[in-house]
């Protein structure tokens, strides 16, 4: 079974990887509910999902009459103002046939301009507070991509005390000295409050480029379970981190298979040498400073 961790100041126990539910994007409801044995078989306990995650919200909804109180639930609103983001959200709630959610997050809230909306007067946040006063939603987090990310949660968490945040973190990433501060500062600080820390983009291998596309997800990702052990036992080799599972069902298996092997984290050798072989790079260019 996959270890658990203490979900922020929540109260609940986590699995270590949380269910990435981007990909049911595109699945049938028999392909998902094969998904949702996985999730069983392996004791994930955690699902996180987003109302811009074309039609995962409906595939889990048939779930919950069975598996609610099995599941931390976790969903996004990618609008940024008070009305949009209120709809957005009860359409959520009608899509996963809940009455509430364990957590709304603001989604994407990395550009400057999105952000002031979102936090701003009539903006988002403020449906997300009301929701949470009237029973809706228990905790309230933010999420985001791409190299300046860190730093606006940073930026967020001083503006709102949020229960959790999500960004990327994987080695070749890490290997960027801003992102790697930025990262550091904002871990540091969740710490300190007891804000949950959620990670993606741990087996990504790089973008497509002349690849042809041949997973779910919007980046290539490792596919050999040894290279996947790798990059998932060195987030989870953090401690207090959780791993969001990749947007591919097929990967699925492979990614909860190594983490329920987890044992310790790899060497920087190790990290470095299948950085070389498999040519690993960023998503998000080179970055807002050198490379290590």
């Amino acid at each position: 079974m996959i270890e658990t961790r203490p979900f922020g100041r929540t109260g609940h126990l986590s699995t270590v990887t949380l269910f990435g539910a981007a990909a049911l994007s595109r699945a049938t409801q028999a392909e998902a509910d094969r998904v949702l044995d996985i999730l069983l078989e392996y004791g994930v306990n955690h699902i996180d999902t987003a109302a811009r995650y074309g039609d995962a919200e409906l595939r889990i909804g048939p779930w919950m009459a069975r598996h609610r109180k099995d599941f931390f639930l976790a969903t996004k609103t990618g609008k940024r103002l008070y009305q949009d983001a209120r709809e957005e959200m009860h359409r959520s709630l009608e899509r996963l046939r809940v009455d509430s959610v364990d957590l709304l997050q603001l989604h994407a809230l990395f550009h400057p301009d999105d952000w002031q909306l979102a936090m701003g007067p009539g903006g988002a946040l403020e449906a997300a507070i009301e929701a949470q006063q009237q029973g809706l939603v228990r905790f309230i987090g933010v999420t985001g991509h791409g190299w300046t990310i860190a730093a606006m949660h940073k930026r967020s968490l001083e503006r709102f005390d949020f229960d959790s945040v999500l960004m990327p973190y994987n080695y070749v990433m890490h290997q960027n000295e801003r992102y790697c501060e930025d990262f550091d500062a904002v871990v540091q600080l969740c710490t300190q409050r007891q804000v949950a820390v959620q990670t993606i983009k741990a087996i990504a291998r790089g973008p497509w480029a002349t690849t042809e596309k041949a997973r779910n997800t919007w980046y290539q990702p490792l596919e050999e379970q040894a290279d996947i052990d790798r990059a998932v036992h060195w987030v989870v080799g953090r401690p207090g981190i959780f791993l969001n599972t990749a947007g591919d069902c097929q990967l699925l298996p492979k990614i909860l298979d190594a983490a329920s092997r987890y044992e310790s984290r790899p060497s920087d050798d190790d990290m470095q040498a299948m950085l070389e072989k498999q040519r690993l790079t960023t998503l998000f260019g080179l970055g807002p400073a050198s490379i290590r």
